[in-house]
């Protein structure tokens, strides 16, 4: 049988060989790095910060954020996948890491191969955003717009080639309509955008919109999950309106390829004490998530069903990165 080995493993298979069981025996010996790909304040960074404050109580060492903003969140990705793998160095990221692929096919990182799967951390909602006041007040009311005038609608998002980014094209493509995409630098910059008038709805998730929703400076329209969250009871699915319709967006805890058996397991059973946690649990629902802290399994399965996913709408849509 020959094993087909990824051009970025093959250059980490030397530290792998290398690493030690040894390594695992005692661990954590040494503070973790917790590498975020995204700026600070985001909804993965805010999730990081709650986890890692309970990972450092239940392991016993520091747990370390580390933002490593850029290239569409590789350079984080690159820097755990090429990391040793002693359990120093983890990644925690959004779904983009089911996008990667889509967006960069050629781009010599592959997270099935090149990274070891840990866990889900969380479920959140991607929602579809209008400011209050407007004509847009529900999604009949937003697909009779676009259905009136193609193009007409304006949509923001934390850029291109972004969950948000293909959230929007699908549901744009299954609803039929013809949406106007307008790229930002970070979904908080594309809520100001809304909140300013200069464009029609923000696809965005609950990390950054709940809290504009609550205080009536915008109103969400619709979740793209596949049911009603237990924070917004009383806001539709999106598919209720487009059958169908759904955009998973989710966090997850990803470190380096080859990543010992030792340390995986008193890792995957730390998280299984966190997701118990009644406080944390009550702080992700505080930000419109579900935790959904699982074995590495579920995390390998979900990759192995989105990134199709998610190539198909980014070929029909025609998305590339920039």
């Amino acid at each position: 049988m020959v094993f087909l080995v990824s051009p970025l493993r093959r250059r980490t298979l030397p530290a792998l060989l290398l690493a030690a069981p040894a390594l695992a025996q005692d661990w954590p010996s040494r503070p973790i790095r917790l590498i975020v790909p995204f700026t600070p304040g985001g909804p993965v960074d805010v999730v990081a910060r709650l986890l890692a404050e309970r990972l450092r109580d239940l392991l016993g060492q520091p747990v370390l954020i580390e933002n490593r903003a850029g290239a569409g969140g590789s350079l984080g990705l690159r820097q755990v996948a090429t990391s040793p793998p002693d359990g120093t160095a983890f990644v925690i990221t959004s779904s983009s890491l089911a996008i990667w692929p889509a967006m960069h096919p050629h781009g010599g990182l592959d997270p099935r191969q090149d990274l070891t799967p840990v866990s889900l951390v969380a479920d959140i909602a991607t929602t579809i955003v209008a400011r209050p006041g407007g004509p847009l007040v529900d999604l009949a009311a937003l697909l009779r717009a676009a259905r009136a005038e193609a193009g007409a609608i304006t949509y923001g998002t934390s850029g291109i080639g972004s969950s948000n980014h293909l959230s929007g094209a699908l549901f744009a493509a299954m609803a039929g309509v013809v949406l106007t995409h307008v790229p930002y630098r970070g979904a908080s910059v594309a809520m100001n955008a809304l909140l300013s008038r200069d464009i029609d709805i923000v696809f965005a998730s609950t990390v950054e919109t709940l809290p504009a929703h609550r205080d009536g400076r915008a109103r969400i329209l619709a979740v793209t999950t596949q049911g009603r969250i237990p924070s917004l009871p009383d806001v539709p699915a999106a598919h209720e309106a487009v059958p169908g319709y759904v955009a998973p967006n989710w966090f997850a805890l990803a470190g380096p390829p080859g990543l010992p058996a030792a340390i995986l397991s008193r890792l995957s059973a730390a998280l299984a004490v966190i997701g118990q946690d009644a406080s944390f649990q009550a702080r992700l629902a505080d930000l419109g998530a579900i935790p959904r802290l699982s074995p590495p399994e579920q995390l390998a399965a979900r990759l192995a069903e989105d990134i199709p996913t998610w190539r198909r709408v980014a070929e029909a849509a025609g998305i590339r990165a920039e």
